[in-house]
């Protein structure tokens, strides 16, 4: 017969994947402090394009807003300075239990990162979205997104004369129709 208490140690020996909660906007500087004092810790990230300063730019954006992932073990971690690193909020737990993460759900995050885009595409417009035109002599009127030409214009089209013409003018011009 097993003694109960060497399975649980056996298990507790066991590195796990536990969620951590960030202080707002700092899961980033959480990352890199952690990773500083020799943590194993996993922060999803996905690349989106937003406009900065009337321009397109890949912006890295956290995954999951406020959480990264930590790899720790309850026997052998040193778990006292997590809660005192900058950016750290705290570790999530179920009552006095950290909740471990399944290691499979990790494995997905990491072989399938999300937000990779195919080069050059546009994810800030799609084909059909309406759009606005923000700047230049047809300020103010709506049109249709149809296709990105090059990385800093697009072409659209747009209701004019009773005929829809198209027209190329700078994606920084276009702001989507909600």
């Amino acid at each position: 017969m097993q003694d109960p208490e060497a399975s649980s140690f056996e298990t507790d020996a066991q590195p796990r994947w536990y969620v951590i909660q960030c202080k707002g906007g700092e899961s980033f500087r959480a990352t890199e402090h952690l990773g500083n004092q020799g943590f194993e810790v996993f922060h999803p990230v996905l690349e989106v394009q937003k406009k900065r300063r009337q321009k397109l730019t890949w912006i890295a954006e956290p995954l999951f807003p406020y959480y990264l992932f930590i790899r720790l073990d309850k026997v052998a971690s040193n778990w006292r300075p997590i809660r005192s690193t900058r950016g750290v909020l705290k570790l999530l737990t179920f009552g006095d239990e950290p909740i471990a993460v399944d290691d499979a759900l990790i494995a997905v995050l990491r072989d399938h990162p999300a937000g990779m885009a195919d080069e050059g595409a546009n994810v800030y417009f799609r084909a059909g979205d309406d759009v606005e035109i923000t700047d230049g002599p047809f300020r103010d009127l709506q049109a249709v997104f149809q296709s990105q030409k090059g990385e800093e214009r697009a072409i659209v089209l747009l209701n004019m004369l009773h005929k829809q013409q198209r027209l190329e003018i700078p994606v920084a011009q276009l702001r989507r129709r909600s």
